[in-house]
């Protein structure tokens, strides 16, 4: 859970910024600490107090803090987007994700181009979307580009490395 702000005897941010007195039992305190007042103002000014009040105490105990960082979310997310709030940025990520898999497709295509292009000229070119890799009898594959057949030698992991 948040901190309380009652041990220092300090208001929460929600009850400075309302200028009424922090009582023992306040719903915000636990939620809104003294240091953090613009996540307050920030859900006052998109949801308003009385209904931040109400869906805390119409959440179980234990999704408050979830409840109340998801309110904090979509209100800054407001702030900065007033149509759209976080939809919107998740709505910019979808499409970024989609444009660079589409990249990554491409770079794809390419690596299997330059691998069919790479071939013994002698052999039958492989069919479209086919590489001609090459396997040997203990089952290794062997790739065109002799390169890419040398171990990985990068950082020492057992995991090819990292991107």
């Amino acid at each position: 859970m948040a901190s309380s702000s009652h041990s220092s005897n300090f208001p929460c941010a929600a009850c400075k910024f309302l200028r009424r007195k922090c009582m023992p039992d306040c719903v915000f305190a636990p939620y809104f600490p003294p240091e953090e007042p613009q996540k307050f103002i920030n859900v006052h000014k998109i949801f308003g107090a009385s209904n931040v009040s109400k869906l805390i105490n119409e959440v179980a105990p234990h999704q408050r803090e979830d409840a109340v960082n998801s309110l904090a979310y979509e209100a800054e997310a407001r702030l900065k987007d007033p149509v759209y709030g976080c939809v919107g940025a998740i709505s910019t990520l979808q499409r970024q994700v989609l444009r660079l898999q589409r990249e990554l497709d491409a770079i794809h295509a390419d690596l299997i181009r330059y691998a069919t292009a790479t071939c013994n000229c002698n052999e039958m070119p492989p069919p479209m979307g086919r590489t001609c890799f090459h396997h040997n009898s203990s089952g290794n594959i062997y790739y065109p580009n002799p390169h890419w057949n040398e171990p990985y030698e990068g950082n020492g992991r057992s995991d090819g490395g990292s991107l």
